[in-house]
């Protein structure tokens, strides 16, 4: 690949985001000739950035198509170079990082798989000691934001200076119409840990339905995402891996069409948005106080239920608090977001209660 090629990816990762990187191509590389009329396609239709192509496909079951191997690697390239794209593949062991780089893999990503293992995430790390390519962390695939800062900072310790996020969704055990909770407020809790790091959106595997991925990616877009991988197929429906969540070359070239991008406009220079945002301000500042005065009668149930040897957690009462403010619909709210509210709140009420009866044992 072209050195301009790469620099403009380096580039992208060091200076403010002027316009949303794209990364987009197969789930998994099939065939020579399935990942190059996938590439070609998707030059005609939208500039793209990189090239991305499955080698090896960690799956949960044994049987299941796992990818083709080291020998799809050469198949990615070289569709890589007929569309002049840098290209980028999965690694999740130190054998992987040596054959991608020993084939001229321009960027390696880490799946959520892997990011949740630190011994791995360190072995990767370790394998690419004096190499600084530039490398793409995929979020665990449970919240722990503590394991992908650390999984960034390993690869950073090491002296890889250009590193991206890539915010994929997580796991829940809740009915969703997604595949992955998009839990949006991780990648706010990421930036906080993180403030440089540029955040990439795989709203292909939030959604696990190729009929979600343009209304995910707009989500994304809207909340200031930096890029976007999406997986892309010649033929969705007959991939070998993840056919439901690919969409064809054509689709993304739409869906880039029809994407609305938002210019950083500062809040004061709106005086309609700021007068609003006064007012959210003034509402938050009574929620605290309210509930700060319910955590001041939580410590007086708590001395009660010292007193008279009382337990602390009760579920009748937990199921009630819960079942009372489950009807959102009512109130113009969300079912799922109240009963979500005040579990939290009742959650933090037992530990406030059990670090206070702690205290006089």
């Amino acid at each position: 690949m072209t050195k301009a090629s790469i620099q403009s990816i380096t580039n992208w990762m060091e200076q403010p985001t002027h316009s949303p990187l794209l990364i987009s191509g197969p789930c998994s590389v099939e065939t020579p000739e399935q990942v190059l009329d996938t590439a070609r396609q998707l030059k005609a239709q939208t500039p793209i950035s990189l090239l991305r192509g499955g080698v090896w496909k960690p799956r949960t079951k044994p049987g299941s198509f796992e990818g083709v191997g080291a020998e799809a690697m050469q198949w990615l390239i070289d569709a890589g170079r007929a569309i002049n794209t840098p290209v980028t593949t999965e690694v999740a062991n130190a054998q992987h990082v040596e054959i991608a780089l020993k084939a001229g893999v321009d960027v390696l990503w880490i799946g959520a798989r892997t990011t949740v293992n630190p011994f791995y995430v360190q072995e990767i790390a370790e394998a690419l000691r004096g190499v600084n390519i530039p490398v793409l962390v995929k979020n665990p695939i449970h919240a722990e934001i503590g394991l992908w800062a650390g999984a960034i900072e390993r690869f950073q310790n090491l002296g890889i200076s250009h590193v991206a996020a890539v915010h994929r969704g997580f796991f829940s055990s809740s009915k969703s119409m997604y595949r992955n909770a998009p839990d949006w407020q991780h990648s706010f809790d990421l930036r906080a840990l993180l403030p440089e790091i540029k955040i990439i959106c795989d709203p292909s595997h939030i959604a696990g339905d190729r009929g979600l991925v343009s209304e995910v990616s707009q989500v994304a877009m809207d909340l200031g995402m930096d890029g976007l991988m999406i997986e892309s197929h010649v033929s969705p429906d007959d991939a070998w891996s993840d056919a439901r969540q690919q969409i064809s070359p054509e689709a993304v070239g739409q869906l880039m069409k029809e994407l609305k991008f938002h210019n950083d406009v500062p809040i004061v220079a709106n005086e309609e948005l700021a007068q609003l945002r006064s007012e959210l301000d003034q509402l938050d500042a009574q929620i605290v106080d309210v509930l700060r005065k319910r955590m001041h009668i939580v410590e007086d149930i708590a001395n009660i239920k010292d007193r008279e040897g009382m337990s602390i957690f009760h579920m009748k009462r937990w199921m009630k608090l819960v079942g009372e403010h489950s009807n959102g619909s009512e109130a113009g709210l969300s079912d799922a977001f109240l009963k979500e509210l005040f579990s939290t709140i009742h959650k933090y009420s037992v530990e406030l209660q059990t670090s206070l009866i702690k205290k006089t044992k």
